[in-house]
This record gives structure tokens, C-alpha cells and sequence, in this order.
């Protein structure tokens, strides 16, 4: 699976651009700030219907513009695909795939899967849990659909018992029937979903591990475990159990919205102790074994986003990451850098058979090589 063209019109600082890639390696360089991120959030957006860094729709717009547009043209296998993008300020944001319009933007995600690997990616080490739930579940739901679709009411249901609990706040008694019909939802699809989050993690593990001990040269131990209040505890009982204290601060503090992943160097975790580079190290290998599971679950090779991959890494990891980037496992890859030094070592281990090279300047993207 590839995409072959983009279009862009008023995203972010472009005006307006129409691009044909290469199915292999295509190339962004130029300076900081010139947009070069923006193309491939642009890519992402037709993924995922949204950008990858969390940006209300009215932020993506041009300045000093009222919309924008984004289409893609993709091949999968024998199958082509072409999806196209709008949101104008004030009216709802349209999806289409092949001119007829999505009533559920959730039933397009996994229809083109992507893996992005971008410096934002340190929000996984640095910020709160509710950053690396959303990790597991982006990845879950490219595969799952179920799964989303269980995310989605279970975020509903928790809604409402919260609600619930809002409006008892100071009241004597409680009617324990309605708050049955609400928990009885919650176990259901909290359960389901804390079983699904767990085989995830098993079987990404030993992927990750792989990646890391080859970019690092295997002198480093690293894991990831999953922090879940249901580990240790049926749900129901958790349920029951944290009543009293869910009305007095009036919301649900049991859950597996409250679930985490724990990410650690040795026995520790690297937030405390890792190094710039161990921590990119890290990200890169995680985002690897994204792109591998999901591959190997729907035998379709994910496009691949290499947004700024090498800064902050010493010239021996940037040789592994570039070895494995050029070998024929991954699929199309876009990446992007300040200079072709990488990029020219990339295109020699992979052969140099299929790329093109973009020169951004202010959001203007110009083709300076290409070879097919």
C-alpha cells in the first residue's frame, strides 16, 4: 500500500501543493520551520482524520484562510483509493472515500494504516498516562475495530456515571438501580478492553526489545508493563468498593480509563534516568514494533513517517536506524531532515532504485531528484 498523490490546499502554512511520491522513499529537506512536519501531518490527517498532534481543525487552517483540503490518491494491491478531506470554520469536518462521505469518521481508521515517528513522541516518556493510553489505543484501533467501537461507549457510559455522581453531589441517599444500569455497561467493555490492551502489550513486547538491543547495540535492558487497576482486582469489586469516595470527589476513580504503561530502562523507569539519546532510542524502537504489529496482523505494510528521526542520537545509532530503515521489510517512507547527509546515506544501503527528494521552503515544496 502506497500513497501516489497529495493534494493540500490552506493546511497549516501551505497554500496550495500537489505532490506525486514515490511508493518507496520520499525525502523533505530544508530548514526548521518551513513546513516540512506539516506534509507529513497532512499524510497522517488522511489516516486518522485528524492531525497527530492533537490540533483542534480550526488550528490546521491558513492564516488568514476560512478551510482546508487534503486528498490523497492511494494503490492497495489491485485496489485503488482515493480519500479527500475538508473542514471550513463553523460547519462539520467532511471525510470521503472515493466521493462518498463517512457518517462515522471511526470507520475509517485501519483503512490505511501509518506509523509516525516525530521529537512530539517524547509526550510518551514526559507527560501523563492519558498519553500512553492513547498510544495503545491508536495502535489497537488500526487493527480492531471492535475495539473502538468499545472505547467509544465505554468513554460514553463513564460519562454519564459521572454525571450521575455530579448530580447526587451533597444528597443523603443515592438510587443504587440506576447507577447498576450504568456500572453493569462499564464492566462489560472496561473488561473487554483491558483484556485486549494486555495481549497487545505481550505480544509487542519481544518486538520492541528486538528493536531496541539493534539500535543500541544490545547493551541496554528495556521493558514495558502494564499498569491497570484490574490487574490485581475484579472490576466489579473496584466498582463497588471506591463508591463512597466516587461521590464525594463526584467522578469514577476505577477504571481502566485510569490504566497506564509503564516504560523502563533496566528496573527503572526512563523518565527518571534516560539519556536524550536513550529516550529517542526508546521511542524509535516502540514505533518499530508498531509498524511490525500491525503489519503482521493485516499482511499490509503500514506507511511509515520519519519526522526529524536522527537528532540527538550518536553516529552508531543513526548507522542501525538507517540500515534498518533501508531494508526491503518497511514499505513507502517519508522522512524529513535539515540536510541530505542522512537522507544520502539511506538512499545508498536501500539501493537508490525508487525515491524522490523535495526541497520545503516556506511552504513551498519544489522536486530537486528523483530516480524510478
Amino acid at each position: 500500500m502506497f500513497i501516489r498523490e497529495l493534494y493540500v490546499m490552506n493546511y497549516k502554512n501551505f497554500g496550495e501543493a500537489s505532490l506525486t511520491f514515490s511508493k518507496k522513499v520520499n525525502c523533505f529537506i530544508g530548514n526548521n520551520g518551513v513546513g516540512k512536519t506539516n506534509l507529513l501531518d497532512a499524510v497522517y490527517y488522511l489516516s486518522f482524520c485528524k492531525s497527530y498532534f492533537n490540533n483542534p481543525d480550526a488550528q490546521n487552517i491558513r492564516h488568514s484562510e476560512d478551510f482546508f483540503v487534503l486528498q490523497g490518491k492511494y494503490e492497495l494491491d489491485t485496489d485503488k483509493e482515493e480519500i479527500h478531506c475538508s473542514f471550513r470554520n463553523g460547519q462539520k469536518k467532511k471525510i470521503r472515500r472515493n466521493k462518498k462521505e463517512y457518517e462515522r469518521f471511526s470507520d475509517h481508521i485501519g483503512l490505511l494504516p501509518l506509523v509516525m515517528i516525530s521529537p512530539a513522541d517524547s509526550v510518551l516518556i514526559q507527560g501523563g498516562s492519558e498519553e500512553r493510553r492513547r498510544f495503545m489505543d491508536s495502535v489497537i484501533s488500526q487493527y480492531d475495530r471492535t475495539y473502538l467501537d468499545w472505547l467509544v461507549r465505554y468513554n460514553r457510559v463513564l460519562q454519564q456515571r459521572n454525571i450521575l455522581l455530579k448530580q447526587y453531589a451533597g444528597q443523603g441517599t443515592v438510587d443504587p438501580d440506576i447507577f447498576a444500569i450504568w456500572d453493569e455497561q462499564l464492566l462489560q467493555l472496561g473488561e473487554k478492553i483491558h483484556a485486549k490492551r494486555g495481549q497487545f502489550l505481550n505480544e509487542l513486547l519481544p518486538v520492541f526489545q528486538k528493536y531496541y538491543s539493534l539500535i543500541s547495540g544490545g547493551n541496554e535492558v528495556v521493558s514495558l508493563e502494564y499498569g491497570s487497576q484490574l490487574n490485581d482486582q475484579k472490576f466489579d469489586v473496584l466498582l463497588r468498593d471506591s463508591f463512597l469516595k466516587d461521590r464525594i470527589v463526584q467522578f469514577t476513580t476505577t477504571g481502566i480509563h485510569k490504566d497506564d504503561l509503564e516504560l523502563k530502562l533496566g528496573d527503572y523507569p526512563i523518565k527518571r534516568l534516560g539519556s536524550q539519546g536513550q529516550n529517542k532510542t526508546y521511542l524509535i524502537a516502540l514505533k518499530f514494533a508498531q509498524f511490525d504489529f500491525i503489519r503482521s496482523l493485516n499482511s499490509i505494510k503500514p506507511i511509515l513517517l520519519l519526522d526529524d528521526i536522527f537528532d540527538k542520537l550518536d553516529s552508531g545509532r543513526v548507522e542501525e536506524i538507517v540500515k534498518l530503515v533501508a531494508d526491503d521489510h518497511f514499505g513507502q517512507i517519508f522522512i524529513t531532515d535539515t540536510n541530505r547527509e542522512h537522507l544520502d546515506g539511506i538512499l545508498k544501503e536501500a539501493g537508490g532504485d525508487d525515491f524522490k527528494i523535495f526541497m520545503v521552503d516556506k511552504g513551498v515544496v519544489s522536486l530537486i531528484l528523483e530516480k524510478l
